[in-house]
């Protein structure tokens, strides 16, 4: 199963297009939110929302109209070993998605204010900025394998403008564009922020020779090198 962020941007950004989801299992593909410029590929057999009463879904429906899409919609999805379910999520936020296969299982909630319980033990949440910290110690208390935050909030931008890092030390930061593979076990490494390098030393090279007084020449030199 491969997911790639299509969008990290909330609705209305200026910055960033609409947050949006791309999941590929084999020939099925499955697309999640998303707006005009984060809108799903026309080779999609799903394209799945998180609500359908906001200003922006007959926009949807128009790209979906002209592109020959299935048109945006709050459903469930199954197609051989991919399950795609639409579940409640705390508070006010609308649906999240959880998304299966096989043994891997991804959660697509990025306005959630902390986790839902349903998430526990996943191998990927895509999440939210919002209420960062608190996602953070869901992720820990649900023994989540990876946390990413896809969806910059206005919170989030306000720090960027800033030239403040709005990633939390505890999640990886992802753009628009990246393809995570939804594996477990796997730490993934976050990028450093703009203009600050990783301090990384060089590893001290270890001797050609555990014993160099020995080794003056002829045969001993020879087997140690």
């Amino acid at each position: 199963m491969r997911l790639v962020l299509l969008g990290i941007g909330a609705a209305g950004s200026p910055r960033f297009a609409p947050a949006g989801l791309l999941v590929e299992y084999g020939r099925t593909h499955v697309g999640f939110d998303g707006g005009p410029g984060s809108e799903p590929p026309e080779t999609v057999q799903a394209w799945l929302v998180r609500r359908r009463d906001e200003a922006g879904h007959p926009r949807l429906c128009r790209i979906a109209a002209d592109s020959g899409m299935p048109q945006p919609a709050v459903a469930s999805f199954r197609h051989g070993a991919l399950q795609v379910e639409p579940l409640p999520l705390p508070g006010d936020a609308p649906v999240g998605y959880r998304i299966a296969a096989g043994r891997r299982t991804a959660v697509w909630a990025p306005e959630c204010r902390g986790l839902p319980l349903w998430a526990e033990d996943a191998d990927l949440v895509f999440a939210g900025t919002s209420g960062m910290r608190q996602t953070v110690e869901a992720a820990r208390r649900l023994s989540v394998r990876r946390l990413v935050f896809a969806r910059l909030d206005e919170e989030a931008c306000a720090a960027m403008d800033a030239g403040r890092d709005p990633r939390s030390a505890s999640g990886a930061w992802r753009a628009a564009g990246t393809a995570c593979d939804g594996r477990a076990g796997r730490r993934v490494r976050r990028p450093a922020p703009p203009g600050i390098t990783r301090n990384t030393r060089p590893r001290p090279r270890r001797p050609s020779c555990r014993r160099p007084s020995r080794c003056r020449g002829g045969a001993s030199a020879r087997r140690c090198r």
